[in-house]
């Protein structure tokens, strides 16, 4: 029986699978063509709110071209990171705080990104030849290209979409001179569902597939540095870091692998339901300890202790009153304002 000899992809997708990868397929560099005018279009419509960086680098956002002009092939990855609890458990929990699922193991961008470096070395010693490596920060159009690629689909919440992995795809990319040969692209498999959007509880979809992020709970929580507006305070509950809602109620999860979610992104103990009073004490020596190694650094304490003073307003313990006094005069005046907030909610 002769010796099947395998390809170089076949070869790559394997050893990606070997680095933790849960998948991993390929696309030509010109498989998204329209995306960069959905780009345009949804900055125009000022959906970005202040995140500015996205409106600074569109033209090299819009297409791997423009980021690259010698790239032929994008190698799209995923890593999962399913969660085995619900993320909604704590909904009505009035004194915890929730944080995303994303962000309560080890960060992302450093796992991914070592997987990339990693599965990029084996590439050039398979064949020599220029490539770079992406995860997240830099500006590519990560979803239209795992959709183009045959990852998933962007659903109606404008996230990725895998029959095998449900929400749950951390996306990386790798930019290669190589011709690889491309996989065949995956369709929309969203019909006529609107769970999603009915479970966002900000109405942050002006349409099905467009997400408005000046009203989503993941951008006022994390990207929005100001005060929180006061008509998304009481719809952002006990929520401190991002909110999983639209993701976690997509009936694909229910196919998701959860036996293929990598094991740095298992959530740390401390951070599954965290007290609120916990985090409205937190000053900036221990913010940093708590949350070293974790996504949630980024934001700095003043950010978290703002939206740690906005749970606190939702939560409907009073006796939270005594941990929000001292933050009513915080250096920081978003921090002060939102205890003032708290405060007049929870006297009331």
């Amino acid at each position: 029986m002769p010796v099947q000899i395998e390809t170089l992809e076949q070869r790559l997708k394997a050893q990606a699978a070997q680095l933790g990868f849960a998948a991993c397929a390929i696309a030509r560099a010109d498989a998204a063509p329209k995306a960069g005018r959905r780009l345009r279009e949804w900055l125009g419509a000022g959906h970005h709110g202040d995140m500015l960086w996205m409106e600074e680098r569109a033209e090299q956002r819009g297409s791997p071209q423009g980021l690259w002009p010698e790239v032929r092939s994008v190698v799209m990855l995923g890593m999962s990171y399913a969660p085995a609890r619900d993320p909604l458990a704590l909904a009505e929990v009035g004194d915890r705080a929730r944080i995303s699922v994303y962000a309560q193991g080890k960060d992302y961008h450093d796992i991914v990104k070592k997987g990339l470096k990693a599965l990029a070395r084996w590439l050039v010693e398979q064949q020599d030849s220029a490539l770079k490596v992406f995860v997240d920060t830099a500006p590519v159009m990560e979803k239209p290209l795992a959709m183009a690629a045959g990852l998933g689909w962007q659903g109606k919440h404008s996230n990725l979409v895998s029959r095998a992995h449900g929400s749950w795809l951390f996306l990386g990319a790798i930019y290669s001179e190589i011709a690889l040969t491309p996989d065949a692209g995956e369709q929309d498999h969203c019909g006529s569902c609107t769970a999603c959007q009915s479970a966002c509880p900000t109405d942050a979809f002006p349409s099905p597939y467009v997400v408005d992020a000046r009203r989503c709970i993941s951008y006022l929580t994390i990207e929005h540095k100001g005060p929180i507006p006061e008509e998304f305070r009481a719809a952002i509950g006990n929520r401190v870091y991002g909110c999983d809602d639209c993701l976690a109620v997509c009936p694909w999860n229910k196919f998701a692998d959860r036996a293929a979610a990598h094991r740095a992104f298992v959530g740390r103990a401390e951070l599954a339901a965290p007290a609120i009073e916990d985090l409205l004490a937190l000053d900036d020596a221990a913010f940093r300890e708590i949350f070293s190694g974790s996504p949630i650094k980024r934001i700095g304490r003043d950010r978290m202790v703002r939206n740690a003073a906005i749970a606190a307003g939702n939560s409907g313990e009073p006796r939270l009153l005594e941990k929000l006094r001292p933050l009513a005069g915080d250096p920081d005046p978003v921090v002060a304002e939102a205890a003032i907030w708290a405060m007049k909610r929870l006297s009331v």
